[in-house]
């Protein structure tokens, strides 16, 4: 056991530690995008794996308000804007956009003259890159920087957005013209909004499944623009279906909602279409490589900002991260946390209410 010299004063203790609950400000006692049930919650984003039902009281940034009444249903919801500071019991904790999706945080917290953010899902936009959105990513100064690692490995580069969009729009208007409907699936929350806001509008109409609808809602009245769409309830003329763009959720891939459009091409829009391989183990026709998290590029840009000596690792390739920021001088660990946005996301029910064609 380590021991502190006579006269020394002890080291300080963490501002973030490792509880059953999730992670946890022990100074301030309350837990940041805690999973199990707890008393005071910070959420960093509403999806699913960092949002959970059960918590007392809830704490996150503004514009993630209508996302999380929607997901989450009653609960007792405090919000601050980008950038408000508020104290409690002695921590100074204040928000700054994640660039992730819809009111996506960062959380700042400072006592006792230490600075550390807990980052939870983020993106740092590329060159020329414009997602309309969401608030981009806000480097934020610290000491401890806790960051996330989906796509912790060097494979994982990002193409400008423009070109992948540029790759959507051209897939989707030669489905057009063969009379087939192209189904784009994307989780709900946040890829489909970026997918809806980044394609042309002018090839066709755009169908988005009920649990895209629920959430291109909360985004309207956040004021972000998205094109019209329509619910599949609202096409009355199915012969329209054939130059249609549909947005829907992983969980509908060969179900019987799917199966309403016909001979559909399908593709899938994520980061880990980057693999070969990927593609074919999802079974559709396309790939598209465009992901809400930051890429290895984009890891290392985010984590150099801070300034930050010391950085703790949670979820994704948490062992190659650490050894690389280790072999760079800098004090690196890992946290075990339970956060998985796809196996979340493709938890989402296909809509069973539809009419039967």
């Amino acid at each position: 056991m380590a021991t502190t010299a006579r006269g020394a004063s002890p080291p300080p203790a963490d501002l973030i530690v490792e509880r059953p609950e999730g992670l946890y400000c022990p100074a301030g006692d309350f837990f940041v995008d805690p999973w199990q049930p707890v008393d005071r919650a910070v959420i960093t984003h509403a999806h699913g794996d960092h949002a959970h039902a059960g918590h007392g009281h809830y704490l996150a940034a503004a514009p993630s308000e209508g996302v999380l009444r929607s997901r989450l249903g009653d609960i007792t919801l405090q919000t601050l804007v980008y950038g408000e500071a508020i104290e409690h019991h002695g921590v100074r904790l204040s928000l700054h956009p994640a660039g992730h999706v819809l009111g996506s945080a960062q959380v700042r917290l400072e006592h006792a003259g230490r600075v550390w953010v807990v980052s939870g899902d983020y993106h740092v936009s590329g060159p020329g890159d414009d997602n309309s959105t969401c608030a981009p990513f806000e480097p934020v100064r610290c000491d401890c920087f806790i960051t996330e690692s989906t796509f912790g490995l060097p494979i994982y580069r990002w193409s400008a957005q423009r070109e992948v969009f540029d790759d959507i729009d051209a897939w989707w208007r030669a489905n057009a013209a063969a009379g087939r409907a192209s189904l784009l699936m994307g989780y709900s929350f946040g890829k489909a909004q970026r997918l809806l806001a980044g394609v042309d509008p002018r090839i066709g109409p755009i169908v988005v499944h009920g649990a895209v609808q629920a959430l291109n809602r909360a985004y309207r009245e956040a004021g972000v623009a998205l094109p019209p769409t329509l619910h599949l309830s609202e096409v009355s003329d199915k012969t329209l279906l054939k130059q249609a763009l549909v947005v829907a959720p992983p969980s509908v891939h060969g179900s019987v909602w799917a199966r309403r459009f016909g001979d559909a091409s399908d593709a899938f829009a994520s980061g880990w279409m980057q693999l070969r391989g990927a593609r074919r183990r999802r079974g559709v026709d396309r790939g598209f490589v465009l992901s809400d998290h930051a890429d290895w590029p984009g890891l290392q840009r985010a984590i150099a900002a801070t300034g930050a000596e010391r950085v703790i690792v949670t979820h994704g390739y948490e062992a190659v991260m650490v050894r690389w920021l280790q072999e760079r001088g800098l004090q690196a660990s890992a946290f075990r946390t339970e956060y998985d946005d796809e196996r979340h996301d493709a938890q989402e029910p296909v809509e069973s209410t539809e009419p039967a064609e």
